[in-house]
């Protein structure tokens, strides 16, 4: 369907980008198909006026390298709702003008993380402005992972199953929006708390977290009292464990209440009851080995007692000899 500047192919079965598009496309949709690659072929006119793209739902796979030259003007690209398991660093040219990019549930296993770092880093993205990389598998996002985005402000990372914030991880000067809601977050690092105070025009979510109030979650509560203005929806902030605490907000949370020592002796008490089991697992193996040897054992210990017996025996006799002269001096005559 065309309107004036805007292109929609949507849930056509398409398996490639229409190369017939007109030279004032600005708006070009082409969602809902089955294009699994998109490479420098796909688009083999230059669009000017191309500023936005949406290639979202398309069971796409790879990005090729040069894939977005002939679109110099493109400033929102959406690529959601995929399954790409390769995306080349040089896919964007070094000019590109790109300030808007959607990769929301685009990285369905852990193991193409490094995919997404080569991009973020190696992309050339230096105006991008807002990204959102939610309802991934990305547990864990390695230092300096938005280094190379300098104009960076926006970041959605919501149920991204992440577990933990590492140091510099964040260290993007201008960020201001930060989404961490849903993920499996139970307290902040130090130096991420650190890294939350260094920017305070920062805002973030944080709902739908697992928060574990114990011993561990002392510095984040700290931070949350004092910098609650950072955090929109804070009030939502509730505990997950343990039991007793469960769904008391961690507004109310009071360090007396955080049972950190006895948090640790349950840690010492599960440790403890694993290694009985596996000393009792031991002996238990031990005596199997016996019980199935036993009539090895018995023989060597037989062979043993043997010759600890003909060994004592040997020294009797040359004790005898020994004591009795007579046998002494024939024992001497035989030798000569």
């Amino acid at each position: 369907m065309c309107s004036s500047q805007t292109v929609k192919c949507q849930n056509q079965h398409l398996d490639a980008i229409p190369r017939s598009l007109p030279p004032n496309t600005k708006f070009l949709f082409v969602t809902g198909n089955n294009i699994s690659r998109i490479s420098v072929d796909s688009f083999p006119t230059r669009l000017e006026l191309l500023t936005d793209l949406y290639l979202s739902g398309n069971e796409l796979e790879a990005v090729d390298e040069m894939v977005f030259d002939n679109l110099p003007n493109l400033v929102r690209l959406d690529l959601s709702n995929n399954n790409i398991q390769t995306f080349s660093e040089q896919a964007f040219p070094d000019d590109n003008k790109l300030q808007v990019l959607n990769l929301s549930r685009c990285f369905h296993n852990h193991s193409t993380i490094d995919v997404l770092l080569s991009v973020l880093r190696n992309g050339n993205l230096l105006q991008l402005t807002a990204l959102d990389l939610s309802n991934n598998d990305l547990v864990l996002l390695p230092e300096g992972s938005f280094a190379s985005l300098p104009s960076l402000v926006s970041l959605s990372l919501q149920n991204s199953s992440i577990i933990s914030i590492l140091n510099g991880t964040l260290k993007v000067p201008p960020l201001r929006d930060l989404d961490l809601r849903d993920n499996s977050l139970s307290y902040f690092l130090p130096v991420s708390l650190a890294e939350f105070s260094l920017k305070p025009n920062l805002h973030i979510l944080l709902a739908a977290n697992p928060w574990r109030c114990d011993c561990f979650i002392e510095d984040t509560l700290l931070w949350l009292k004092n910098s609650s203005s950072q955090v929109a929806d804070v009030q939502n902030l509730t505990c997950a464990d343990p039991e007793r605490m469960r769904r008391l907000p961690l507004l109310q949370v009071e360090q007396s209440q955080l049972k950190c020592s006895g948090g640790m002796e349950g840690v010492l008490e599960t440790s403890y009851v694993f290694l009985g089991l596996v000393l009792a697992l031991i002996g238990v193996i031990f005596l199997l080995v016996l019980y199935l040897n036993r009539k090895g054992i018995k023989r060597w210990m037989y062979n043993i007692r043997d010759a600890c017996r003909d060994h004592m025996e040997g020294y009797h006799y040359r004790y005898e000899i020994n004591s009795d002269p007579r046998l002494a001096n024939l024992s001497i005559n035989s030798d000569v």
